[in-house]
């Protein structure tokens, strides 16, 4: 590499600025990898969902290995906003990079609580709002509040009237038609979408002839899912005129590139993260290599520069 060139990472997600586009998924990296890495090199630090209420989550066990991929029927366990406000945050003051705090609810009036309550909180720099968590019930609904636009729609403008945020709207894949889901964040004024979050899916133990997990499905993750998220990406990056934040089994900074080149302003990593929690940081220097190889100055000359 070059090092007399200056090479900008920066990107922006409606009003959060970034230094580079690589943040950690929520619920896959905890504060205490700072004992392994720099957190504060991150362009953004995302932090597991929180729900106004506490969660005990799903029933044991709730993660196993597959081909090429993990499961999680994790089912959103947490103490609740006002355990995240008074021991979670103080911690999270200490990073120097943006904090994206992750919300979920059964209801529309759940996630405006959730949304007004953080607002005020010093620090939070945007909201990401997990539509699209599919181990957990969304009150009597039989689907993911992501896999009806007309839901999305209602939660995203109830959040939107509630805070002067970013809003971040998590999509789920496990829809017909991703191109509509983002089209309704956009429209209820979404700053930006982030997607995929996991497939649905089992695994089987054929001695037990039980499912592996105690939740029967859960979440799919990890390499398995990049090549329709990928796909998804690019749907949502021709379809919405705002920013794509790209996840789904990115594992090194070739994987990032391509979904860049696809569409997505910033990705998040977040299976890889089990793996070797120093997998971001080597991401982001991979991408300055690959921008100095290519002749690149600014990494937004990746975004959707996918010749297709």
């Amino acid at each position: 590499m070059d090092r007399s060139v200056k090479l900008s990472l920066e990107v922006r997600i409606g009003k959060l600025k970034l230094n580079n586009p690589v943040m950690v998924a929520s619920g896959t990296f905890g504060t205490e990898c700072g004992k392994l890495i720099d957190i504060n090199k991150l362009g953004a630090y995302i932090a597991k969902t929180i729900t106004l209420n506490a969660r005990i989550g799903n029933p044991p066990p709730r993660v196993c290995e597959t081909p090429a991929g993990m499961l999680n029927s994790i089912g959103l366990e947490n103490k609740g906003l006002d355990d995240f406000i008074k021991n979670k945050v103080p911690l999270l003051r200490r990073l120097k990079i943006p904090l994206v705090v992750s919300i979920a609810g059964d209801d529309a009036a759940e996630f405006k609580e959730l949304a007004r309550a953080l607002s005020k909180v010093k620090k939070i720099a945007a909201l990401e709002i997990n539509l699209s968590c599919p181990n957990v019930k969304h009150g009597k609904r039989n689907c993911l509040i992501a896999q009806d636009e007309g839901a999305t729609y209602k939660v995203i403008e109830a959040v939107r009237r509630s805070t002067v945020l970013p809003v971040i709207a998590k999509l789920s894949p496990n829809v017909t038609d991703i191109r509509r889901i983002a089209e309704a964040a956009e429209g209820a004024g979404a700053d930006a979408v982030s997607l995929i979050n996991t497939l649905i899916g089992m695994a089987v133990d054929i001695d037990k002839k039980r499912p592996l997990l105690g939740n029967v499905t859960g979440g799919l993750s990890g390499p398995a899912v990049k090549p329709v998220a990928l796909r998804m990406v690019r749907e949502a990056y021709k379809s919405t005129r705002i920013p794509v934040i790209g996840i789904g089994g990115i594992m090194d900074y070739k994987d990032a590139v391509e979904f860049m080149l696809c569409g997505a302003s910033a990705v998040q990593v977040g299976t890889a993260n089990f793996v070797d929690p120093r997998a971001p940081i080597a991401i982001i220097d991979g991408i300055k290599r690959y921008m100095a190889k290519n002749g690149m100055k600014e990494v937004k000359e990746l975004i959707g520069a996918l010749k297709a």
